[in-house]
C-alpha cells in the first residue's frame, strides 16, 4: 500500500533511520549513563524473577513480588536492608543466591562484560570504554584495561583472605564446617559493603571479638576506598621496589586523608556518645573497639554490633551524617563519596579566605570538579528530602509503634531509614519490616538511585544536549 510522503517539517530531526529503530538500534544509541543504569535494572529484574521461580530458597512461604523486588534491589545495590531475616527466612541456597546478587552488584555487570571482552581480545566500543575509564580519568597513569583485570584480582583475593581469617576466628566456636559458610558470606558482604549477615542480630553477638571485628573492618575499608586507589597503591609499591620514584595522585591522597579523618573523628564521637548507653556493660577495650567499628561500618557497610533503636539520638544523627558521606569513587560503597565532601569543604574554606580557586597540596582543583561536587550534593539533598517527606506521609503512623530509645521518635527513624537506603548502607532502627507498600517502593527507588549515583541517574534520563548557537546577556542575582 502506497503512502503519501510527509512534509519535511513532519520528519524527525534524525530522519527515518532515527525514528524507525528497534531494540537493538535503541541499545546502540543509548548513552554510557543509560547503559550503566540499564545493567543494574536488568540484574534487579532477573534477580526478582529468580526469587519467585527458583526452588529451595525459603524455609517457609516465599517472598511476595514486592518483597522479592525489595530484597533483590537491596542485594544488587549492596545496601543490606531486609524485610525478612536472612538467617531464618532463607535456606543456605537462598543465602547463596543473595550472595551471588551482592557480588554481581558490587562489581557491576559492565565490569564483567569488559573483562570478558578483554579476555577474548576484542576491542571495547567508545561508549563502553567511557564507562570503564571514567573513574580512572583522575589518575591518568592507571591503565584502564589493567585496572579492569585487577578489579577482579583485588576483589576475589581480598575476599578469599578475609574469609580464611574469619574462618580461623570462628573455628573454635563454630567448628570447621559450621564456620565455613558464615566466613565466606561475611567476607563477600563486607568487602562489597553490603551489610547482609547470616546472623539475625548481625554482629551483635561478636561485639567482644576483636579478631572478627578487625577483619570485617579491614574488608569494609579496603572495599570502600575505591579500586583506582587500590591500583595506585599497588603501582606505588611495585615502582618503589624497582627504585623508581612515584607519587600518589591528588585523588588518592584526598580519599585516604578524608577516610582517615572520618574514621578517627567518628571513633571518638561514637565512643563518647555510647560510653554510658549501649556500651555501658562493656569493658573499656571493648568500648573502644566498638566505637571504632561503628565509625567504620556506618559510612557504607551496614553491619552493626549495637541495636540502633536503643542508641542515643546524637549517635543516630551522627550516623546519618556519616552515611551521607559514604565511601569513595570507584568503590563498592555508596553515599556522596569522600571526595565530594572534601571538595565542598575545601571550596567553603577557600571562600572564607577570599581565594578564587580551590587549592590543596600545591595543586589547583578545577572549578568543574567543585561544581560537580556541589551539584551532586544539591541533587542528593533534594532526593533524600523528598523521600523523607513521602515516608512521613505514608509510614509515620506505622513507625510510631516501633520501640525506640529515649528521646527518639518515628520521624528520626524514617529519616535514618531514607539516608541508609539512598547511601546504600543498610543500617536500620527497626523500621524496614514495618514499611507500607508505598514506603517500600520509595526505598527501592532510593537504593537504585544511590547505587548508580544521582548524576548518572539524571544523565540517564536526560537527552543529549544540542549545541548552543546563541549566548544570552548575563545578569547577576544576589546570594546570601
Amino acid at each position: 500500500m502506497a503512502t503519501a510522503p510527509l512534509d519535511s517539517a513532519d520528519r524527525p530531526p534524525g530522519g527515518w533511520r532515527q525514528r524507525l529503530v528497534g531494540p537493538r538500534s535503541a541499545w546502540r544509541q543509548a548513552s554510557a549513563a543509560q547503559l550503566f543504569a540499564a545493567s543494574f535494572l536488568g540484574l534487579i529484574g532477573l534477580g526478582t524473577v529468580g526469587f519467585r521461580v527458583l526452588p529451595g530458597l525459603y524455609t517457609g512461604a516465599p517472598f511476595t513480588w514486592l518483597d522479592a523486588l525489595f530484597t533483590t534491589t537491596s542485594a544488587v545495590c549492596v545496601t543490606g536492608l531486609i524485610v525478612e531475616d536472612t538467617a531464618t527466612f532463607l535456606t543456605g541456597w537462598g543465602q547463596g543466591y543473595v550472595l551471588l546478587l551482592i557480588q554481581a552488584g558490587g562489581l557491576g555487570i559492565l565490569t564483567f562484560t569488559t573483562l570478558i571482552l578483554n579476555t577474548l581480545g576484542r576491542r571495547l566500543s567508545l561508549r563502553h570504554a567511557s564507562i570503564m575509564t571514567e573513574t580512572a580519568s583522575f589518575a591518568p597513569h592507571v591503565d584502564p584495561r589493567r585496572l579492569t583485570r585487577d578489579v577482579f584480582l583485588f576483589t576475589f583475593g581480598v575476599e578469599a583472605v578475609g574469609a580464611a581469617a574469619l574462618w580461623l576466628f570462628w573455628l573454635d566456636e563454630l567448628g570447621p564446617t559450621g564456620a565455613l559458610w558464615p566466613a565466606i558470606f561475611h567476607a563477600v558482604s563486607a568487602f562489597c559493603n553490603a551489610g547482609f549477615s547470616t546472623y539475625t542480630d548481625s554482629l551483635v553477638g561478636w561485639a567482644d571479638a576483636p579478631g572478627v571485628l578487625g577483619v570485617v573492618m579491614g574488608l569494609i575499608v579496603i572495599g570502600g576506598i575505591g579500586f583506582v586507589v587500590l591500583e595506585e597503591l599497588t603501582l606505588l609499591v611495585r615502582r618503589r621496589e624497582h627504585g623508581r620514584r612515584t607519587r600518589l595522585s591528588l585523588h588518592a591522597r584526598v580519599v585516604l586523608a578524608t577516610t582517615a579523618v572520618l574514621i578517627v573523628g567518628g571513633w571518638g564521637l561514637f565512643t563518647l556518645f555510647e560510653w554510658n548507653a549501649t556500651f555501658a556493660a562493656m569493658s573499656v577495650p571493648t568500648k573502644l573497639l566498638n566505637g571504632l567499628f561503628l565509625s567504620v561500618t556506618t559510612r557504607t557497610a551496614g553491619f552493626n554490633t549495637i541495636h540502633y533503636g536503643e542508641a542515643a539520638a546524637d549517635t543516630n544523627f551522627l550516623t546519618i551524617l556519616l552515611m551521607s558521606v559514604g565511601g569513595s569513587p570507584g568503590s563498592t560503597a555508596g553515599g556522596l563519596k569522600t571526595t565530594t565532601a572534601a571538595l565542598i569543604g575545601l571550596a567553603a574554606w577557600s571562600r572564607l579566605r577570599g581565594r578564587p580557586t580551590v587549592t590543596l597540596w600545591f595543586r589547583t582543583i578545577p572549578d568543574e570538579a567543585v561544581r560537580r561536587a556541589v551539584t551532586l550534593f544539591v541533587i542528593a539533598f533534594g532526593i533524600v528530602t523528598t523521600a523523607i517527606f513521602v515516608l512521613t506521609t505514608t509510614d509515620l503512623a506505622w513507625a510510631d509503634g516501633i520501640p525506640l530509645g529515649e528521646g527518639q521518635g518515628p520521624f528520626l527513624a524514617l529519616m535514618f531509614e531514607a539516608a541508609s537506603a539512598f547511601n546504600t548502607v543498610g543500617l536500620s532502627m527497626g523500621v524496614t519490616g514495618t514499611l507500607s507498600a508505598p514506603g517500600r517502593l520509595t526505598m527501592i527507588v532510593l537504593m537504585f538511585i544511590g547505587r548508580i549515583g544521582p548524576l548518572t541517574f539524571a544523565a540517564a534520563l536526560s537527552r543529549p544536549e544540542r549545541p548552543a548557537w546563541i549566548r544570552y546577556a548575563s545578569e547577576d542575582v544576589g546570594v546570601g
